[in-house]
């Protein structure tokens, strides 16, 4: 395991929960900032860039817009290249159009891409129902993540995968995902760190969507004990995280005294 240059953080259960800071978070980020490059990779679909932006900064992050990488913005430059000019029935909570440049979002049917962003009270029974119309109708099913819960001040909660695996069974089709755990949204913040896989590192609370899918990109996966990690995730058969942490309080430490060296600790 090669010394890290940059780190992924992810934002929801690693940073903050329901955008309050995690103990500890707010200093280690600065104390991570004078050690690495960083890029904060989030599935969140209820802000945008700049909302993220100044709810981060608000709790007391110091965060730039162009260093937050969104699964909205990723999904804008997938449906510009794959399907331009098409008509998108968006489903999703909150209001990321502005994240959505040049897409034609449509409000009801006819639709040549039903899109999922994140769930929330707009996912009802008629809206499902509209969408699972469109998608028999021959739309193009696209979701911005398959996350099955996310973690808030209540608990977990219901997300997007759990009636995104219903529409798909449904409809008989399945989806293309273009957030993490799929590689584009690593590949896009490697890019824009100008770093290598074997040169990053990813913090995350999702065992799978964060820790094992960068792992499987080559990047050192960190998996911390906060937001939507169970322990019994780590019994399940596959595999372990590189690095498991605490929280990400922890990490300036880690990379501080070397423990990328010894690996899983």
């Amino acid at each position: 395991m090669a010394a890290p240059r940059a780190l992924l953080i992810d934002v929801d259960g690693v940073l903050v929960v329901s955008w309050r800071p995690l103990p500890g978070a707010v200093d280690a980020l600065a104390a991570v900032r004078e050690q690495v490059g960083v890029r904060f990779l989030t599935n969140t679909t209820s802000h945008t860039r700049a909302q993220l932006t100044a709810l981060l900064r608000d709790a007391g992050f110091d965060v730039h817009q162009d260093e937050v990488v969104t699964v909205a913005s990723a999904v804008s430059t997938y449906l510009r290249r794959n399907h331009a000019g098409a008509r998108c029935l968006l489903l999703t909570s909150g209001d990321i159009a502005a994240d959505l440049p040049e897409v034609r979002i449509v409000t009801e049917p006819p639709a040549d891409v039903v899109l999922l962003g994140g769930a929330g009270e707009e996912f009802s029974y008629d809206a499902l129902n509209t969408a699972l119309a469109a998608v028999l109708d021959g739309a193009a099913l696209v979701a911005m993540h398959r996350n099955l819960v996310w973690r808030t001040d209540a608990g977990l909660q219901l997300d997007t995968g759990a009636y995104l695996a219903g529409l798909e069974a449904a409809a008989g089709v399945r989806a293309t995902v273009v957030g993490k755990p799929e590689p584009a949204m690593f590949d896009a913040a490697l890019a824009s760190l100008g770093v290598r896989p074997e040169e990053c590192a990813m913090v995350g609370d999702d065992l799978d969507t964060d820790v094992r899918a960068a792992q499987a990109r080559g990047i050192t996966g960190v998996q911390v004990r906060t937001g939507k990690f169970r322990a019994t995730q780590l019994e399940d058969g596959g595999p372990p995280p590189h690095v498991l942490l605490d929280s990400f309080a922890d990490v300036p430490r880690w990379l501080r005294e070397g423990g990328w060296r010894r690996g899983q600790t």
